[in-house]
């Protein structure tokens, strides 16, 4: 466990280096601040526009950061060529697939803290309320997809180069949280090939709007009950342990040659 929780901390470190977490922050403030200052039609008070838009912008640039953290991590330890150092130290396969999702996890958690956290600001400079066991609850099942998000990319990028991951880890997850949510309704006109197919998606991808709260946020319904959270979380800690261990069933075979890295 120590092994896993130092190559966390080096990803945490090789990720505060970069600026790509510093720019999402900056982006959501800018888009709140324009948000505050602007008076929708002519109304004042429009905390809801403003929790709404928030949310959704936290959303978006979670996942951007989640993928583009997810991605990177293995990738460019072999683009480097230092996967040959960390591989020759007492560290096996599985401790550097989970230390490096801790890390890029804990990274898009705190990111998406802070996203909250200027959410919340605005949303009380507006004149609005929030409810705060909601918004911890919004937050909690938030940063579980987000590590969910992270599994995905860096299962991936386990067998494939950097772009390639990303392509395929936007293109999992948008359909997962864009389609998935649609099936039901998309099954009563779609028949034969493509209803099977969308059978398959709905039963074979992860749902992610079920950690979704904005609605309740947003409207003012309350916190969710209690064993419905728990029953989400577990479905959640359930597909990222079953996607870590396919990360791991395809890292650990992985050859590397010093002429032929990606």
């Amino acid at each position: 466990m120590s092994r896993i929780w130092a190559l966390a901390c080096l990803a945490w470190i090789e990720m505060a280096r970069r600026k790509d977490i510093y720019v999402l922050f900056l982006l959501v403030a800018a888009l709140l601040a324009g948000i505050v200052s602007f008076d929708v039609f002519g109304l004042g008070g429009m905390s809801g526009y403003v929790k709404d838009s928030g949310l959704l912008a936290a959303w978006i640039l979670g996942w951007i950061l989640a993928v583009g953290t997810a991605v990177r991590q293995l990738t460019q330890e072999e683009l480097r060529g230092t996967v040959f150092v960390l591989l020759s130290k007492p560290v096996s396969r599985l401790e550097v697939v989970l230390g490096k999702w801790l890390g890029s996890w804990l990274m898009v958690a705190a990111a998406v803290g802070c996203f909250y956290l200027v959410v919340s600001l605005a949303v009380v400079l507006k004149g609005g309320q929030l409810d705060w066991v909601c918004l911890a609850q919004a937050y909690f099942l938030h940063t579980l997809a987000m590590g969910l998000v992270v599994a995905i990319g860096i299962a991936f990028s386990t067998r494939l180069g950097g772009d390639a991951a990303a392509t395929l880890t936007y293109a999992v997850t948008g359909a997962a949280f864009l389609i998935l949510p649609r099936v039901p309704a998309l099954l009563v006109e779609q028949q034969g090939v493509s209803g099977v197919v969308l059978q398959v998606l709905y039963y074979f991808l992860p749902h992610f709007e079920l950690f979704d709260l904005r609605l309740r946020l947003i409207h003012g319904w309350g916190a969710a009950p209690w064993g419905v959270c728990g029953g989400v979380a577990l479905y959640g800690a359930i597909w990222i342990l079953v996607v870590l261990c396919l990360a791991w069933a395809g890292y650990r075979h992985r050859r590397f040659s010093r002429g032929n890295l990606l």
